[in-house]
């Protein structure tokens, strides 16, 4: 038969597999399980059922629910409780928790990535995964009905219906104000407004970027505080333990704007020190999900450590 040519079908199903886990690794491996899956079965391909793009979906559903099978979800620290009202809380991490992961946009060429939101892909964490499925494969992915139910193995009526539960639970969690995109040129400003504030560790100056109600975030430790008042009191904390001489690099993931915060090191240069994701909405930063897993560090492509010159540079 003719050869099944899947590679170019790779980076939409990372896509796929990591809105399912909420993990980046993990959507990478079942990706290549996916792969080879299909590679298995290439000849049992028939293209008069279905077209190698539903094919290998196909594969890859059900490849994410068995990997989801009595999994917990995967949580931001704002999922699990209150926000804390002490900024000088101990900043204990909880490596016990599987916490969401961002997806690095820069190594996939992905056309859209709003529905890929840190929020949104939270957000479905709470769906069951059959729901969440039936969700990615209909609206995102825009399967048909059809198609649906083929790939998943049910019915048409238990397509729609689950898709129909999945948006109600989505409603419910999901705010509808307005993202900023992070190629919009009011949000590029405000990121780069932040950016030159948190490099000159002006903490007032970034207190006037945020909405009044914003929220940071900080995974693995399951701390999180709501209000600019708190926020600013947090960051003064954080510049006072590390000193000035801070720099950053503006990137971007889950299609938000973001950028990779590197330290002052004492050796000399800067040192990696988190990755922060930010939601822009009416102009100020609304959220700020602050990533310090050096797991995250290696799927974003970030060096540990840049030397003085290039530090400077990077600013």
């Amino acid at each position: 038969m003719e050869r099944v040519d899947v590679e170019p079908y790779r980076g939409e199903l990372v896509a796929y597999c990591y809105r399912m886990l909420g993990s980046y690794h993990e959507a990478e491996d079942l990706t290549q399980e996916t792969m080879l899956r299909a590679w298995k079965a290439r000849d049992r391909y028939d293209p008069a059922l279905a077209s190698v793009r539903t094919w290998l979906y196909r594969i890859a559903a059900n490849a994410c629910l068995s990997a989801l099978a009595g999994r917990v979800r995967r949580p931001l620290p704002s999922g699990l409780g209150a926000p804390s009202d002490d900024p000088q809380a101990p900043l204990t991490p909880a490596f016990d928790i599987p916490w969401l992961q961002p997806f690095p946009d820069a190594r996939f060429d992905i056309e859209t990535r709003a529905d890929m939101r840190l929020a949104l892909v939270a957000a479905m964490q709470l769906l069951p995964p059959r729901q969440r499925a039936v969700l990615v494969l209909r609206e995102v992915l825009q399967f048909s009905a059809a198609e649906v139910a083929a790939q998943l193995g049910t019915t048409v009526p238990a397509v729609n219906s689950a898709l129909q539960r999945a948006r109600a639970l989505l409603a419910d969690a999901v705010g509808a104000d307005e993202v900023a995109e992070p190629d919009d040129p009011r949000a590029r400003g405000l990121i780069d407004q932040y950016v030159r504030a948190f490099e000159a560790a002006d903490v007032p100056a970034l207190v006037g970027l945020l909405t009044d109600d914003a929220v940071m975030e900080m995974p693995p430790v399951p701390l999180w505080y709501r209000g600019s008042r708190d926020y600013g009191l947090f960051m003064r904390r954080v510049f006072e333990m590390h000193g000035p001489g801070w720099a950053a690099r503006r990137l971007t993931a889950n299609g938000q704007p973001a950028l990779a915060a590197y330290a002052p090191d004492p050796a000399g240069g800067v040192r990696v020190h988190t990755l922060q994701v930010f939601t822009v909405a009416g102009g100020r930063v609304a959220r700020n999900v602050v990533f310090s897993d050096p797991r995250v560090f290696e799927a974003f492509g970030l060096p540990a450590r840049i030397p003085g010159d290039e530090s400077r540079r990077a600013r």
